[in-house]
């Protein structure tokens, strides 16, 4: 009897799930605020994430940014002190001042820091050095990411290696050093930036996928950790974009009939709406929203029948011309090398 009327009560709460998920496609709920927050941004030096770091500047938060890329971490932070000047928010590269934990006397400052997430060390000994400079961080913005652009069969294993390590055991690591003083003030927002190639797959891009879809089964997993341990004040977001018109997938092609109707997303697009997922707790966005139909497609149809759908629409090799072009843009980068470089290295 007593199961009987759980499951009663279960199946009313999912009702009301789907109910308050139509509201906010109705009423747009009110995003909060992250004025004085500290946001840490891996790869924040190029493409989604110096989006991300200017979206939080904006927004009056502090900004930590990392990159593997020193040069172009700090071009990104040059952009965010240019908001905070022309936004009237004071602006530094010291350390944080005041109380600890209490945002109202903390000002918006951008803080940058060389790492390679890819080496558990380095993102540890990293993240105790921001802890130690600037203090706690309400946002953890995983968005570091690399591609190999090979076949698998051409790809060297170091290759593979440091896709997966990049693209999802960096979460381990950032997780493991930051979530733990979360977990402490029962407070804290996670987003992971994942792909559409983490929901569904193509040909020749068999390392991105993998890791993209560890990184968001280590995120689904981990949001369901923190429900179970009752922590309500640590709130986690998925973004899933679909190929989004940076250098990262350069040449990539589907049929040019369907192609207008999948256009690349801009990333400033992209970035605004994972920002307005984000300020509204939302917990998964998929940009574009046809992503969601095509994610759910792959659960319901056969493979046969999603192998049929890829070849109409010309995206079973719709990552060839990329790999092509990639293949073609390192043989011309190797014949630019001198000629001492190219020659082989005597075996011992």
């Amino acid at each position: 009897m007593n199961i009987f009327v759980e499951f009663c009560l279960v199946s009313c709460k999912v009702l009301w799930t789907f109910v308050l998920a139509g509201t906010r496609w109705l009423v747009r709920p009110k995003e909060k605020n992250v004025m004085g927050q500290v946001c840490v941004i891996t790869g924040a030096g190029s493409g989604l994430g110096r989006h991300f770091a200017k979206e939080f500047a904006r927004r009056g938060a502090t900004v930590i940014l990392w990159d593997i890329n020193w040069e172009s971490n700090e071009e990104t932070a040059e952009m965010v002190r240019q908001i905070y000047n022309e936004d009237h928010l004071p602006c530094s590269t010291g350390s944080v001042d005041g109380e600890e934990g209490d945002v109202s006397q903390i000002q918006p400052q951008v803080y940058t820091y060389l790492c390679d997430v890819s080496k558990r060390e380095e993102v540890y000994l990293t993240a105790d050095k921001v802890q130690r400079e600037v203090g706690n961080i309400d946002i953890l913005i995983n968005n570091a990411g690399v591609v190999s652009g090979r076949h698998l069969l051409e790809c060297p294993d170091e290759l593979l290696e440091r896709t997966m390590m990049v693209n999802c055991h960096a979460h381990f690591w950032t997780t493991k050093a930051f979530v733990p003083k979360m977990l402490e003030l029962n407070h804290g927002h996670i987003v992971t930036v994942a792909s559409s190639l983490g929901l569904f797959t193509t040909a020749g891009v068999e390392d991105y996928c993998a890791s993209k879809f560890g990184a968001i089964g280590f995120h689904e997993s981990l949001s369901h950790e923190l429900k179970a341990a009752e922590k309500d004040g640590i709130k986690m977001t998925l973004v899933c974009p679909f190929l989004v018109d940076t250098d990262m997938f350069k040449g990539c092609k589907i049929r040019k009939e369907i192609a207008p109707l999948f256009p690349p997303l801009k990333p400033e697009q992209c970035v605004q709406q994972a920002m307005r997922a984000i300020l509204t707790d939302q917990p998964m966005i998929c940009t574009p929203r046809i992503m969601y139909m095509v994610s759910f497609m792959k659960t319901v149809l056969p493979f046969d029948a999603i192998v049929c759908m890829y070849q109409f629409l010309g995206a079973d090799k719709c990552m060839y011309p990329f790999l092509a072009h990639r293949k073609e843009s390192m043989n011309n980068n190797e014949s630019k090398l001198p000629a001492i470089m190219q020659l082989p290295l005597e075996k011992k």
